[in-house]
């Protein structure tokens, strides 16, 4: 597999589980790498549900040119990833290549963050809709938005449709 065939999910503690397992397993299974980035190593990320995952990779040891795509799970961990400016800089740098950045639910968050939402239409968990507005989206109510290299989607139940979106974005990139 070459190296270029990377894909990275930023996770940190009370993710949404299946808002990680899925896209992983979808994406692996599309014959792509994926690399779990947290905010290090050593720590053990626990899902809202439970699920418990070691990150593969700090934010510390990871840049944009690591990956050909990102996915942002929701759950709480966007209101602790938002905090994080490295994570915040790796979202920057990889919308800045104009590569794809999956996000789903509260992960919007950290678009807001990174300021990469202005003119975009996006969707997202409905507590975060307003944010979104006020950060220049353009919000509608749909299982899944594409915009760009922007695919974002609402909850768990619209995993099936987000997942195949991210992979069809990524199907057009040239490794």
């Amino acid at each position: 597999m070459s190296k270029n065939k990377k894909v990275a999910i930023i996770v940190d503690q009370l993710f949404q589980d299946s808002e990680v397992t899925d896209p992983k397993e979808k994406v692996e299974n599309a014959g792509f790498k994926v690399e779990i980035i947290g905010p290090n190593t050593t720590e053990e990320y626990i899902g809202k549900k439970g699920t418990k995952i070691k990150a593969d990779k700090s934010i510390d040891d990871v840049s944009a040119g690591d990956y050909i795509g990102l996915v942002i799970p929701g759950g709480w961990a966007p209101d602790k990833m938002r905090m994080n400016i490295k994570m915040v800089k790796l979202i920057e740098e990889i919308n800045a290549k104009n590569k794809p950045i999956a996000c789903i639910c509260h992960g919007g968050s950290m678009l807001v963050e990174a300021d990469v939402v202005k003119g975009k239409r996006l969707t997202s968990y409905a507590s975060i809709r307003t944010d979104l507005i006020n950060a220049g989206a353009r919000w509608s109510d749909k299982e899944v938005v594409v915009d760009g290299n922007l695919i974002t989607s609402r909850t768990p139940a619209d995993l099936p449709a987000f997942c195949a979106e991210f992979l069809k974005v990524l199907s057009l990139i040239e490794v």
